[in-house]
């Protein structure tokens, strides 16, 4: 994601935290300040906080590695103000596996929970059971709590949150996947405008407000995403990839890329060294490349060599998936070896548009 930094690996899985990440934590110390509680009190309200979203990244965590469990891996978690996010792969198809991943989250704030609960049993005596007020103000009793409530809220049934994904898998038993999202879709809508009504007029709380625009607009992109992943079931990627395009040779000049950006269409070039694909030339890299370098300045030195490339007989599907996955909005496509076309998720779904055009006529 864009504007974020990386703040560490673990377990072959990058973390990153978002800019405006930075922003709460400034905002939960400036109000802290202007309620006339101190320095002190502040910091700890701001440690609270990066408490708190130690706990989400353990929450993606979890999901994350219950989708290595069905071979699904995780890109990266991203921290942002209102959450995680754990990107991944793919969804799995299985309902059952669907169900195992959206549920490993919230367990693992259960975990949490639980464990807090026996600190302050252990450290607390029998207070914790005759006097709860004891325990108010108590950090890690606050901490405890924030982490019910995530259980809590993240099992809403909000389509694409934890429990809007549960609701899918379940009705993934008795309907098809596409229908089972879009029903789960609708329902997380619902919601989300709910969550704003509330956000807006009832508690006064902007964050919900944003909670409620990522669920509404997440759930119609996921919808999408799937509706078109399921017109493409079957077909390979030569049914849809480009044939008529412009290859550069990785011993080309840079001058030669900017010549084909402007008096082309093509935005994006792959680079083969003699009859293999090596990388791909983006127009961004182009345009990045002139601002900073000579014009004879090799294709090879400036390439995006980690794009990979898919097979003209690979199933559409899954280059849908990795485009929309990949920092690469376009893939080179070999057979046998040898570059013959190009797969961008524009052209995938000029081809959903221009079949189900089609289709509709044949119906008609």
């Amino acid at each position: 994601m864009r504007g974020s930094l990386k703040l560490g690996e673990i377990a072959g899985i990058k973390v990153f935290v978002h800019w405006t990440f930075f922003l709460l934590i400034g905002w939960i110390f400036t109000m802290h300040l202007m309620a006339g509680r101190g320095p002190a009190a502040a910091g700890m309200g701001v440690l609270f906080i990066l408490a708190l979203f130690a706990c989400v990244v353990l929450h993606e965590f979890g999901h994350a590695l219950a989708a290595r469990r069905y071979g699904v891996a995780t890109r990266d978690i991203t921290l942002l103000p209102i959450g995680g996010v754990a990107r991944l792969e793919r969804i799995p198809r299985n309902p059952t596996h669907e169900l195992v991943v959206a549920l490993a989250g919230p367990a693992v704030n259960v975990v949490i929970a639980a464990i807090l609960l026996v600190g302050l049993l252990a450290f607390g005596g029998g207070e914790i059971t005759s006097n709860l007020l004891a325990f108010q103000g108590n950090f890690f009793a606050q901490l405890m709590a924030v982490n019910i409530f995530l259980v809590a809220f993240n099992m809403i049934p909000a389509f694409p949150m934890d429990g809007g994904r549960v609701l899918r898998a379940l009705l993934a038993r008795r309907m098809n996947y596409a229908r089972a999202t879009i029903v789960a879709a609708r329902v997380g809508q619902g919601i989300a405008v709910l969550f704003a009504l509330a956000g807006l007029f009832v508690l006064g709380n902007p964050m919900l407000l944003l909670v409620a625009l990522f669920v509404f607009f997440g759930a119609r992109a996921e919808a999408g995403a799937v509706q078109v992943t399921d017109t493409l079931s079957g077909m390979q990627v030569q049914d849809a990839m480009m044939t008529n395009f412009r290859a550069l040779k990785v011993d080309d000049p840079l001058e030669l890329a900017a010549q084909e950006l402007i008096h082309g269409s093509q935005q994006d070039f792959p680079v083969v060294d003699g009859d293999r694909v090596v990388g791909l030339l983006t127009r961004d890299d182009i345009v990045a490349a002139l601002a900073t370098s000579t014009p004879a300045r090799r294709i090879g030195e400036i390439m995006r060599p980690n794009c990979g490339v898919v097979s003209a007989t690979d199933q559409l599907e899954k280059s849908y998936e990795m485009l929309r996955g990949e920092n690469c909005s376009t893939v080179p496509v070999v057979r046998e070896g040898h570059l013959v076309g190009m797969i961008t998720l524009e052209n995938i779904l000029e081809w959903v548009m221009i079949n189900s055009a089609l289709r509709q006529k044949s119906a008609a």
